[in-house]
């Protein structure tokens, strides 16, 4: 979820893009962070000798970890500190798409379970519904011929993250909740898991807990993404599936 793949945009997608950070008040510094977090960030992979669990890990930079301060802070990282057992396989890229996702899900190798967690950009670049819900589709159809089991994550409530002013950001928070929408919906019809990280402004830890977003204002920070850890595990009940791995 990172500025830095913006030149790839249509002509159209571009200059409504660039009055996002126009009319939000965004300040260079806040770009430039976000891009060198991009830049510095990097997938945590764990191939254990004795693994007895596997995990497929897709999407954007929030899978990527970027504004932990370390691999092992991301979200992937706190799956791997607790799981020494479990491998992970993280094929995910800074600025990724749903789009982008269909392509990391590539081969016929099974996994235990597959780790979506995506959708900021198509939030952020103003891709048409339309496209991303048929994404969506696809992603969720090719990563459960991947797994039984499927996680689909999104990142959280884009809208109320520093990086963004009103009135931006309430656009923003409308195009996030369309996309949650999206895949709650697709996790439904494809028997997927759904971990909602949505929330309103009044009930985002985000928000009103200081600390949880990184320098840019825009990705997680360790604290953010141990949050975030606390949440998939919950939500998806994932302390008895993963035990073989401790």
């Amino acid at each position: 979820m990172t500025p830095s793949s913006w030149p790839l945009l249509p002509a159209l997608a571009l200059a409504a893009a660039a009055v996002v950070l126009v009319t939000s008040g965004c300040a260079a510094w806040r770009i430039g962070q976000a891009a060198e977090l991009a830049r510095r960030s990097e997938p945590l992979q764990q191939t254990p000798a004795s693994a007895t669990l596997r995990l497929l890990v897709v999407g954007d930079s929030t899978a990527v970890g970027t504004g932990a301060s370390a691999p092992q802070a991301s979200l992937a990282g706190l799956l791997a500190r607790d799981h020494p057992r479990l491998r992970i396989d993280n094929r995910a890229r800074d600025g990724a798409t749903f789009a982008d996702v269909v392509g990391q899900l590539a081969g016929s190798e099974r996994y235990d379970l597959v780790l979506v967690q995506a959708g900021g950009n198509d939030v952020i670049r103003l891709r048409d519904f339309a496209a991303v819900g048929a994404d969506i589709e696809r992603v969720t159809t090719l990563a459960r011929a991947r797994s039984e089991r499927v996680l689909l994550m999104p990142a959280g409530n884009v809208g109320n993250a520093p990086f963004f002013f009103a009135p931006v950001s309430w656009w923003m928070t409308a195009r996030a909740r369309t996309l949650h929408g999206l895949v709650r919906a697709s996790a439904e019809r494809h028997g997927a898991v759904y971990v909602n990280l949505f929330k309103d402004k009044a009930d985002d830890p985000f928000v009103t807990r200081p600390g949880l977003h990184a320098v840019d204002g825009l990705h997680p920070s360790d604290a953010g993404y141990r949050l975030w850890f606390d949440e998939l595990m919950a939500q998806a009940a994932l302390a008895p599936v993963l035990a073989p791995a401790r």
